[in-house]
């Protein structure tokens, strides 16, 4: 029996429903523990501590040890690891050591639509009977787990962020696909990267891990990949689009049924609750793949009909006298411009969309996207944003927009506001990529003690 003890989202949390099914004994620590993943490990009696002083994980000593690759030398946890001479290793490196050997790993990296990719393909297999293994970086409504073992196909969520400390390639270095889908290439993890280059230079790294016998997946018109392509590809292609092999037509606007066609053959259509033509682009990349595993159209066409979205996706939160809450995962401009999007063809200009944003990533707040974000923002008709913690000047790129935006530094002062403004028919949109629980609870006490504005 071996003990694993990670710690520091997100591998601490990608790989821990793995160890345990395998039948490890495992325990950690991360940072922050929050909904949906706190929940998932607590209904599985996965025992974890919030923050990295507390070294309890290694009373008695574990026999091995996860390292996440938010710690760093200098850490408590760390270097009580180091000192005590504990073998140790990263998420990645065990998922490439202890799970992928011996079987046909489908991973799936670009800026956007990663999590939603994983999750479509990997529900195609398993309604094919074929029962895939997978790593997602949210939970599935179809599945309601973010991870398992599985059996012949491994679908991973393979990341372009750095591996650990002592590590410092992008974690899906490691996992050696035999398929690989490629979403589409923006410049992010402004802690990590300089600049785009830099980024393209470890995709095209990537490209070379995938054998000839293999597949490769990617959209047209991505000037970006075709960067990366560009520096040498040795695995057949597909390319999905409006002129390229997998292409859609829209019934509705809002993407929520599509016809498929296939070289300019028609398979059949799609009705599902995701929106937006982001998605409609993540389902084709799904489908392509699926074709190159051996399923049929029709098959997969299925099954994405019956997909129930991912936590944390546009996700309905909850409905307070016909105020509409979701909670949305999305932090960077392009995200954010593509969820309103879809949401605002969905519900018409009838209805109000009002924000709040949260910009907690090292990007955000690194003055990449002062250009993008006003108009990402644009498609919303109210926006309040919780005032970052780093001084970026938000406020001046903000400036000049036509509709009302209000930065505060206090979680009670925007749901206050935000709660004053909303009124019957408006939908309510919370952005971040971190816990919003707060936020979310907060907003719901206020909406249930303010008078309606009508």
């Amino acid at each position: 029996m071996f003990i694993y003890s990670g710690f520091a989202a997100p591998l601490w949390r990608e790989s821990r429903p793995l160890h345990k099914t395998k039948g490890f004994h495992v325990s950690g620590s991360d940072r922050q523990s929050y909904p949906p993943m706190s929940d998932f490990l607590a209904a599985r009696n996965i025992a974890f501590t919030q923050g990295y002083d507390d070294l309890s994980f290694l009373h008695p000593r574990p026999d091995h040890v996860i390292i996440g690759n938010a710690l760093k030398r200098g850490d408590p946890c760390v270097e009580a690891v180091l000192n005590a001479g504990i073998p140790y290793t990263s998420g990645p490196a065990w998922l490439a050591s202890e799970i992928l050997p011996g079987r046909r790993v489908i991973a799936i990296a670009g800026t956007h639509g990663k999590t939603t990719v994983t999750s479509l393909l990997s529900w195609i297999l398993e309604a094919a009977g074929l029962n895939p293994g997978f790593l997602i970086g949210g939970i599935p409504a179809n599945f309601e787990q973010s991870a398992r073992l599985g059996q012949e196909y491994f679908v991973v969520e393979a990341d372009e962020y750095d591996t650990a400390f002592f590590d410092k390639r992008p974690k899906f270095m490691h996992y050696r696909p035999y398929g690989l889908i490629l979403t589409n290439l923006e410049f992010d993890h402004a802690d990590i990267f300089p600049d785009l280059v830099a980024i393209q230079l470890q995709f095209s790294y990537l490209l070379r891990t995938v054998p000839s016998a293999g597949f490769v997946i990617a959209p047209q018109n991505e000037p970006n990949l075709d960067t990366v392509f560009a520096k040498g590809c040795w695995t057949p292609w597909t390319r999905i689009g409006a002129e390229a092999e997998w292409s859609a037509q829209c019934d509705h606007a809002d993407g929520r049924q599509f016809q498929v066609f296939y070289q300019n053959k028609y398979q059949g259509t799609v009705h599902w609750p995701l929106l937006g033509e982001h998605n409609v682009a993540n389902a084709l990349s799904a489908l392509a793949a699926a074709q190159h595993l051996g399923l049929s159209s029709e098959q997969a066409i299925s099954a994405l009909s019956r997909f129930q979205g991912v936590k944390r996706r546009l996700e309905h939160y909850i409905t307070i006298r016909d105020i509409h809450i979701y909670d949305d995962f999305a932090h960077h401009p392009t995200a954010i411009r593509t969820t309103l999007a879809g949401l605002r063809q969905h519900i018409g200009p009838q209805n109000r969309i009002l924000v709040l944003l949260q910009c907690g990533t090292h990007t955000m707040r690194s003055h990449q996207h002062r250009a993008t974000l006003r108009p990402a923002l644009q498609i919303a008709d109210h926006v309040w944003i919780l005032s970052p913690q780093s001084d970026w000047e938000i406020d001046l790129c903000l400036e000049q927009t036509s509709i009302p935006i209000h930065i505060a530094d206090s979680i009670a002062m925007l749901t206050k506001q935000l709660a004053e403004t909303a009124q019957p028919g408006d939908y309510i949109v919370i952005m971040s990529n971190q816990s919003l629980d707060a936020v979310h609870k907060a907003l719901v006490d206020n909406l249930n003690g303010c008078p309606l504005r009508v």
